[in-house]
């Protein structure tokens, strides 16, 4: 027997969190009747549908996309807008991505219907890395940069230090790119600690997922994990040796 959320995640219809969502607006029923508990525990028999639609056993899928901006990232989106999930061609699955960029923030962006995975992605307890660039008005000091490195509090929440550097600085435009690696993946963080130290985000790009990258990808692109590539991020979160 396992958890119904679980079930969920491995039949690729959302994360697990995600899936934790539907069953408890209703959206879920077991052999007939709509659970809205999380402990539900189902086993192989069960017959399991998502808005009655009954669930498969599809092929797990793991894609890397470079996002680009003016993009939504969500499978499904209620205003009709253009989703990360649009830009993805020739793949029948539903697949869904690991985490979020924010509409107006470029590149690489995971996307899958492995809900193991993606859950252990996104969980801080494997710290795995993402690398942001961004561009900032003003130029940052020593001492805004040491601030991010010893970890900073906004509005009650604490994030967790970050590597950060300052890449150039354009002394005429007063603007300047910094880079900033962090193992969080809190809603808007990297624009967040930013402006906490005083220099708000103009422009902000992901270029590194752990030891993945966007290179030979364009904007809109996207292409299939090579198995090496899922065999080190099974490892890196704990699924593999």
């Amino acid at each position: 027997m396992e958890r119904l959320q679980k079930v969920l995640a491995h039949a690729g219809v959302a994360s697990r969190r995600q899936a934790e969502k539907l069953i408890m607006s209703g959206h879920i029923k077991v052999n007939g009747a709509v659970v809205t508990e999380l402990g539900t525990k189902v086993g192989v028999h069960d017959k399991i549908l998502v808005d009655n639609v009954p669930i498969t056993t599809e092929t797990p899928v793991y894609m890397l996309l470079y996002k680009p901006r003016g993009v939504i990232s969500t499978a499904h989106d209620e205003k009709k807008r253009r989703t990360v999930v649009d830009l993805i061609e020739d793949v029948p699955q539903r697949i869904y991505p690991v985490g979020r960029l924010d509409y107006d923030t470029s590149g690489l962006l995971l996307l899958t219907n492995d809900g193991e995975l993606a859950n252990r992605l996104t969980h801080p307890r494997y710290e795995v890395e993402k690398v942001y660039v961004a561009r900032v008005t003003g130029i940052p000091s020593n001492d805004a940069m040491r601030q991010l490195r010893q970890g900073i509090t906004v509005d009650d929440d604490h994030y967790a230090p970050a590597k950060s550097k300052v890449l150039s600085a354009d002394k005429k435009k007063q603007t300047a790119i910094v880079q900033l690696t962090i193992h969080e993946g809190r809603n808007h963080q990297v624009k967040k600690m930013l402006e906490a130290v005083g220099y708000p985000v103009e422009k902000l790009k992901r270029e590194q997922y752990g030891f993945l990258t966007l290179k030979g990808l364009q904007p809109g692109e996207s292409r299939h994990l090579k198995p090496e590539e899922l065999k080190e991020l099974k490892r890196l979160t704990g699924l593999t040796k």
